[in-house]
């Protein structure tokens, strides 16, 4: 375990010490566009998959199904909910080849963590919206990418398609579990991609609900 900011993590231990046992069944009806995310990731064979923020393990289990050659590693901020990861990549049969670590997103030392530098695919599964130094986590992720990487962004979008009533309910309801939609976020990946010399492509489906992002 690398060092970790303290008033974060224990935030974190005590949003899901509980949550955790019904996050899977709870979130699927509105963390949307995850399987299409982990669907389009193309992973290469024998190819590596960083998760940021991975929680329950419930991506990694979809990505270690969808991507049965992938190597595959885990960080998360919140020990309660590793401990919900590591038992479900075992009840999924992929923990042989999975490496989880706890860390901050924003800084940690992935050779120490997972014993390697580089990844394939680096994916972001609605965590940037509960990551404090989101502009951070990104570019930190930016310096893992392999040659031919790519980093995988889902999250909140502004649901600038949805009526505005549902707009200020979501977002009221969202921020009792410290969630706030990043509104820079489009334009921060953007500056990124021209930084890297990478493409970026946007889809925001579900009228704008989700927000769907790959650099590289």
């Amino acid at each position: 375990m690398q060092t970790l900011t303290g008033d974060h993590a224990g935030l974190m231990d005590e949003v899901y010490r509980g949550q955790r046992h019904i996050y899977d069944l709870t979130r699927k009806y509105y963390l949307l566009g995850r399987d299409r995310l982990i669907a389009e990731m193309d992973v290469p064979d024998g190819g590596t998959v960083l998760e940021i923020g991975c929680g329950t393990g419930r991506n990694l289990a979809q990505i270690a199904k969808k991507w049965p050659q992938a190597r595959l590693y885990g960080l998360d901020i919140s020990e309660e909910m590793l401990k919900s990861a590591t038992r479900n990549l075992r009840r999924a049969g992929c923990v042989d080849r999975t490496r989880l670590g706890q860390a901050d997103a924003a800084r940690f030392d992935a050779i120490s963590l997972f014993g390697r530098a580089r990844f394939d695919r680096i994916m972001f599964s609605y965590t940037l919206s509960m990551i404090p130094d989101w502009q951070c986590a990104l570019r930190q992720a930016t310096a893992l990418l392999s040659t031919q990487g790519s980093i995988h962004i889902v999250d909140f979008g502004m649901q600038d398609g949805l009526p505005d009533w549902f707009r200020q309910a979501l977002l009221a309801w969202l921020a009792k579990f410290h969630v706030e939609p990043r509104a820079g976020l489009l334009s921060f990946v953007l500056q990124l991609g021209t930084e890297l010399k990478r493409p970026v492509t946007i889809t925001k489906p579900y009228r704008g609900y989700a927000q769907i992002i790959v650099i590289g």
